[in-house]
């Protein structure tokens, strides 16, 4: 079976960025979660055509779980 892949597209200075990214380490702490891997959207000219200001994202292997602010409930529903 291959493990999920949790990727936080995130950006420099950006507030919501870094409470998404402390949610999931809380949630961490309850439930044990894929690994995260956090990528920086100005760092990639794709990233930065797809989702521009619109961070953070949260995606699961490539497809999108939720924008701005962690939606754990979706999340822990598609891990399952």
């Amino acid at each position: 079976m291959q493990s999920s892949q949790l990727t936080v597209v995130h950006r420099q200075d950006c507030d919501l960025c870094d409470e998404m990214v402390a949610a999931l380490e809380a949630l961490n702490r309850k439930i044990r979660l894929p690994p995260v891997t956090i990528v920086d959207v100005d760092g990639d000219a794709d990233l930065v055509r797809r989702y521009g200001l619109n961070v953070p994202v949260l995606l699961l292997d490539g497809t999108v779980v939720c924008k701005h602010h962690l939606d754990a409930e979706e999340l822990i529903r598609l891990l399952r």
